[in-house]
């Protein structure tokens, strides 16, 4: 009965260690931006779109997205039906803002974009097709805003 009793008061304490780990864990949120965007580069580069930011804590969000930076890029392009992944987030609010953006690309006709983004903790793997001319690489910053 005792080595029962020991093994029942290990199982809780350990149990016990690894509740607040889970629990933290648990508190973190999902999410996914699908989007638009249409832009040009000429030395410096502009681009604008919109989209939505869906949540696995049922949240959703429009948002509007501006790209701007400079470096050695010329071209036209659009993307469509572009995704983006998220690193997991407490809270949403962290989503919004201006991440740092370095970019290499290389496109005719039909064009692709695979980068990833950074804002402090949050992280923004971006992938797309669409169709344009471009050439380059260029650094700047892409801006999600929340549309009221």
């Amino acid at each position: 009965m005792r080595i029962v009793h020991t093994f029942a008061v290990a199982v809780l304490l350990a149990t016990s260690a690894l509740y607040p780990a889970h629990a933290g864990a648990a508190g973190k949120t999902d999410c996914e931006l699908h989007f638009s965007l249409t832009g040009w580069a000429a030395i410096y580069k502009h681009a604008e779109g919109s989209g939505t930011i869906t949540c696995t804590n049922g949240r959703s969000f429009r948002v509007n997205i501006v790209a701007v930076g400079g470096g050695l890029t010329v071209g036209k392009y659009k993307v469509e039906d572009g995704t983006g992944k998220f690193s997991d987030v407490y809270d949403t609010s962290e989503l919004f803002g201006s991440y740092a953006q370095g970019e290499a690309n290389a496109g005719v006709v039909k064009s692709g974009v695979a980068q990833v983004l950074t804002k402090g903790n949050v992280s923004l793997a971006l992938a797309g097709t669409g169709e344009g001319v471009n050439i380059g690489v260029s650094f700047g910053k892409f801006t999600i805003r929340r549309v009221k």
